[in-house]
């Protein structure tokens, strides 16, 4: 098991990054929660991970901190639930956010979250309840992110795509909040915000 990688981060595009760690290039899924926290491309990063062995591919996923690989592990465990609807909730509300909604039982909040159905959350609230207590912040001291790129628009559509948009919502979201002092994670985190805020 791959439990932590430290090494250069070469490519950033939301949901996907590129590490690499004495020359060997990890491709890593994360969610905007940990990319938010990523320095700029070129800089050192430590990643703590979690690994699924499939028959036709290794998935590496990484997070910021332990609190947020714990609560993706514990959501890979919800029936249901498999690691891109874990990104999902990960990269839609903040970790804090998501233990209230399980304590007060608010399942129309979590169904507001792309891929998220009314049983889905009910099935969340009901498997989650027992396990809420454990999540609590971890500090990682990691820079904050860079200017957004160029291509800042088309690289927030593809993560929306990612998780689960079909490309003409996606691409209608991502324009309605779009700001040119906005990086990717954050145009991306606004769109899902304002998905929330609509239902």
């Amino acid at each position: 098991m791959i439990g932590r990688i430290r090494g250069t981060l070469e490519i950033k595009q939301p949901p996907f990054l590129l590490v690499d760690a004495q020359g060997v290039g990890y491709e890593i899924e994360a969610p905007l929660s940990t990319i938010e926290q990523l320095p700029e491309i070129g800089a050192v990063v430590i990643l703590y991970t979690h690994l699924i062995v499939r028959a036709e591919a290794h998935l590496l996923y990484g997070f910021a901190t332990l609190s947020e690989r714990s609560l993706f592990r514990d959501l890979l465990r919800v029936n249901g639930v498999g690691p891109r609807l874990a990104l999902a909730i990960l990269s839609g509300m903040e970790i804090g956010d998501f233990v209230r909604c399980i304590a007060e039982g608010e399942s129309a909040t979590l169904s507001r979250l792309p891929g998220i159905g009314k049983k889905t959350a009910e099935r969340l609230i009901i498997e989650m309840r027992d396990r809420i207590g454990a999540f609590s912040p971890v500090n990682v001291n990691l820079p904050s992110l860079n200017p957004p790129p160029s291509n800042t628009i088309a690289d927030a559509i593809s993560a929306l795509i990612s998780l689960g948009y079909r490309p003409p919502d996606a691409g209608r979201l991502v324009h309605s909040v779009y700001r040119d002092d906005l990086t990717t994670a954050e145009l991306i985190r606004r769109a899902l915000q304002s998905t929330l805020a609509k239902k």
